[in-house]
């Protein structure tokens, strides 16, 4: 069999993560939740861009899973994460949640569920991400897109930039 150079798999979760953004955009459009319906939705709370308090980081430091039926206000849905409120030991929380930090949505009324492949953040971590930074050239410099010449032989333009410089030290 040959090498997915497609993705399909990334595809897939992609779009069924569309699910769950269309189904809490329908959600926040009208209020409530329609008939018995409610979610159970289980997210990484190490990874990029997940906003929730100290106190939740420090009882959920790798997964929490929240319940949204009868108790949630202010759902924003947009097109990468979402954000809700939500009573935690009677202490009103605001939670930010990514789609991609997402591992599972479950909806008991319907018994419908969805499970994804989320990197830990430790892996993510360990696989240091970089990047080719290219030099923008004038028109007169440009002899091939993304290469220049020297001594007769064609070589990469740039240099790679790893990110662990910049990112945040805990």
């Amino acid at each position: 069999m040959g090498q997915d150079h497609i993705r399909y798999d990334i595809l897939a979760q992609d779009a069924l993560r569309g699910v769950i953004r269309k189904v809490l955009s329908e959600v926040a459009a009208t209020g409530s939740l329609p008939a018995d319906h409610h979610f159970f939705i289980t997210f990484l709370t190490q990874a990029p861009g997940v906003r929730i308090s100290q106190f939740l980081k420090s009882k959920y430091p790798e997964q929490m899973t929240i319940v949204v039926q009868h108790q949630f206000w202010d759902l924003k849905v947009t097109e990468t994460y979402f954000e809700i409120g939500l009573s935690f030991s009677d202490k009103p929380e605001k939670l930010t949640v990514p789609f991609a930090s997402v591992r599972g949505f479950y909806d008991p009324s319907v018994n419908f569920e969805l499970e994804f492949d989320v990197a830990a953040v430790e892996e993510q971590e360990d696989q240091g991400a970089e990047i080719t930074a290219y030099p923008i050239a004038s028109a007169d410099e440009i002899q091939i897109v993304g290469e220049e010449k020297k001594d007769g032989e064609a070589k990469p333009a740039g240099s790679v930039v790893s990110l662990d410089a910049f990112r945040k030290k805990n």
